[in-house]
């Protein structure tokens, strides 16, 4: 019981994939070379190691697979009885593809100059060493990705908060305002400060595609208040909207950004364009404002920008791209989301 409680939330990731498949055989090749030149070793070391490579192959190409059909089962259990049955599953396999070598072999070949229960017990004693030492790298490497999925949460918690208080604090600026002005359009206005204080409550969870647009466009109905004619807002997004879940608050600074270093610049009507473009690998969020560089302009465009560009590499790792450009007095950011997921 108190090696159970020990233990770290345990899952066994999905192994039938090309990346794993490829180190699972470096790795049974690697333990097929020391086995057939171990020391005291000295009839014919090259036969001994095809032999033991076809052997060693087998068992963790068997063993692989029979994790991943047994995948979704074992993840219900445990943590230690996960341990205990993937063990179990190795020492079985080891057992029958060593009953099925020896009886396929031995026979008058002289392959073997040991009896069975000899060579299944040397066998079983190899796959027993590979499995505890198997056992303590998955739980290390549990416990580092717990520890760096902690990390990556306070980091974009901590990165967050960096972005929430520049849209607040407008946006009840903007509300107070509207209050004397015209109540019901006041009323509207709260509704949406609402939704973005509950937005920023949830800033480091993901959110899905639609849910984030529908955010962004009640933002901009807030920033639409407070500028006026100043702002035309165009909307390009399909209809057929794919479903993908990014980090809770990464297209809103986006628009923030525009409208507090773009559209506040101009004297006269601004368009403000976002763009969805999906693709079968990818959507991307193509945001255009213009652009003046004025004296005594605020600072802060960049640093925006890095600080939406780090959680999305805390988020997505490299698959996840941010860039933008200035040319010809429009600003253009481009946010390219992959359809896979999360890269952590």
């Amino acid at each position: 019981m108190h090696l159970q409680w020990a233990l770290p939330a345990l899952q066994l990731p999905y192994l039938c994939n090309t990346r794993f498949l490829l180190r699972c055989a470096v790795l049974a090749q690697a333990v097929a070379v020391v086995l057939a030149f171990s020391p005291g070793i000295h009839n014919e070391p090259w036969l001994r190691l095809g032999l033991i490579s076809l052997f060693v192959h087998w068992v963790a190409l068997l063993t692989t697979v029979v994790f991943c059909l047994l995948r979704r089962y074992l993840n219900r259990l445990a943590p230690l009885y996960i341990l205990l049955c993937c063990s179990g599953i190795l020492l079985l396999l080891t057992t029958l593809v060593s009953y099925l070598a020896y009886a396929a072999l031995a026979p008058g070949q002289g392959v073997f100059n040991q009896s069975l229960p000899s060579f299944l017990a040397g066998n079983l004693m190899v796959a027993l060493i590979v499995a505890v030492i198997a056992m303590q790298f998955f739980i290390m490497h549990s416990e580092r990705n717990i520890q760096l999925e902690a990390q990556i949460k306070a980091e974009l918690n901590a990165l967050q908060a960096r972005i929430q208080p520049h849209f607040l604090f407008n946006s009840l600026n903007t509300a107070a305002e509207l209050i004397h002005v015209e109540p019901d359009a006041a009323e509207q206005a709260l509704l949406d400060l609402s939704a973005l204080f509950r937005a920023a409550l949830h800033a480091g969870g993901s959110v899905w595609l639609a849910d984030e647009l529908t955010l962004a466009k009640q933002y901009l109905s807030l920033e639409q208040w407070r500028l006026g004619k100043r702002m035309h807002v165009q909307w390009l997004v399909p209809e057929n909207l794919v479903q993908l879940q990014i980090p809770a608050l990464t297209i809103q600074p986006l628009l923030e950004n525009a409208v507090r270093h773009g559209i506040e610049s101009c004297v006269d009507t601004a368009m403000l364009q976002l763009e969805v473009i999906q693709s079968n690998q990818s959507v991307s969020i193509v945001i255009v404002n213009p652009f003046q560089l004025r004296s005594g302009s605020r600072p802060g465009n960049g640093i925006a920008l890095d600080n939406i560009r780090q959680r999305l590499q805390l988020y997505y790792g490299s698959k996840a791209q941010l860039s933008h450009s200035a040319v010809d007095g429009q600003f253009r950011v481009k946010l390219v989301i992959p359809r896979n997921g999360s890269g952590t």
